[in-house]
């Protein structure tokens, strides 16, 4: 392999496990809520579960500011200042006296989470222009290792220390530390020439009314599939700790089913998708629907199977459509165009965490009946059929993009290799 070669794949690689430290720090939080209630006396759950909605939103908020910087600075450096961020957010929790300081800390780590996307998604989409869904499906994999890992660590943690901060401030220091390696290790993108820097800067995301309707109705849409996704994990944890007594621990290791099997499904649908992106996501989408309407009425035996079920589809329609997003629109503006993307369907659908939890308070003293549960886990399956109205809009964005020649071939820097090693 070529040493043009092998700095795609380092980079690759690298990004990947920078993907895994930004969603483990989303999911660490979830089977520790009734723990983080009983520490800092909240008067009910759906404070701790705030905790993770106010960690989104300034996760989502910042992603199109993020985007545009990832279209004109060293997208390195923002990887690696985000992840310090990020961690330095956990740590600051750990430490955290009272609920109001909590709550700023987990606004300073979803600030720091924002870094992330807009930067990786572009980049790896530059160096992968003709297998654009395998490689981020491989990059995938470290948001799946980081979703499965962080509820079992944080579980176990504060189960054996009878503490929820003790998992949280040893995240931090390690996203610290990983952030560091990143930046060593990591190689700087080529020198973009100023003229290019000028022309990139001056182009409109979309250029007619119809293709930012359209933009706008697909974002709305998947917000509603973002919905469901961050409530199955919130509601998940409520359901299993209140409906069937399960402690941190056991609570954490059955959720990160949910991550398990994305592992090898983020990849491999990414790559069948590349022949054919809107079957492919319609199908996950249909399939993880099913498993979210069956799960709350299976016995506690099958729920590990069920979530892990669940997760290899739902999970994987993720690299699926951001490949067709970053094929529907030209290289010059994909940071920009991601970064709006997520901004307008994250904000929604992570309401979810703080939503849930206020239905669960709702439900009082029946919130300890399993059948309770049932219309909860029915609205979250409603939200994820009506999120494949967004696929027809991205569809029509890509042809008349083509149709009035935005959408041109990507041209690769001399200092990355044509050929990819993913084919």
């Amino acid at each position: 392999m070529s040493a043009d070669n092998n700095h795609k794949v380092r980079t690759l690689w690298l990004s990947g496990v920078l993907h895994a430290f930004t969603h483990l720090y989303q999911m660490a939080l979830v089977p520790l809520y009734l723990l983080i209630q009983r520490d800092l006396k909240l008067d009910g759950v759906e404070q701790a579960t705030l905790l993770v909605t106010v960690m989104g939103f300034t996760y989502f908020l910042p992603s199109y500011p993020m985007g545009v910087l990832a279209d004109r600075v060293s997208r390195k450096k923002l990887l690696a200042i985000g992840l310090a961020l990020n961690g330095l957010g956990f740590v600051l929790l750990g430490f955290s006296p009272n609920y109001a300081c909590a709550l700023l800390s987990v606004a300073l780590a979803g600030f720091g989470g924002s870094f992330y996307h807009p930067a990786a998604t572009a980049l790896v989409a530059r160096l992968y222009p003709t297998n654009t869904g395998k490689a981020l499906g491989l990059t995938a994999i470290g948001a799946s290792v980081g979703f499965c890992v962080s509820p079992i660590y944080a579980g176990w943690r504060a189960e054996m220390t009878g503490n929820w901060r003790y998992p949280v401030v040893e995240l931090g220091v390690m996203g610290i530390i990983c952030s560091v390696i990143f930046y060593l290790l990591a190689a700087e993108e080529p020198v973009v020439p100023v003229a290019a820097k000028t022309k990139t800067s001056g182009k409109k995301l979309f250029p007619t009314k119809a293709l930012w309707i359209f933009f706008l109705m697909a974002a709305f849409a998947f917000s509603l599939r973002d919905f469901a996704g961050m409530g199955m994990g919130s509601l998940g944890s409520l359901f299993l700790q209140k409906a069937h007594g399960f402690n941190a621990q056991t609570t954490g290791f059955i959720l990160s089913g949910i991550f398990l099997a994305s592992a090898v499904s983020n990849p491999l649908f990414g790559h069948l998708s590349d022949r054919g992106r809107i079957r492919w996501a319609i199908a996950l989408l249909l399939l993880a629907t099913v498993m979210i309407a069956i799960f709350p009425h299976v016995s506690k035996a099958w729920m590990f199977v069920v979530l892990s079920a669940y997760g290899f589809f739902f999970l994987a329609s993720y690299p699926v459509v951001e490949a067709a997003l970053m094929e529907s629109v030209p290289d010059a503006v994909r940071g920009r165009v991601f970064g709006l993307f997520i901004t307008c369907g994250g904000l929604l659908g992570n309401i979810s965490h703080w939503a849930v939890g206020a239905m669960v308070k709702n439900l009082g003293p029946k919130a300890v009946i399993a059948s309770n549960y049932y219309s909860l886990y029915g609205w979250l399956a409603v939200a994820v059929v009506l999120s494949m109205a967004g696929l027809p809009c991205l569809h029509a964005i890509r042809n008349r993009e083509k149709l009035k020649g935005h959408v041109l071939p990507v041209v690769i820097p001399s200092a990355v290799a044509p050929e990819s090693p993913l084919q």
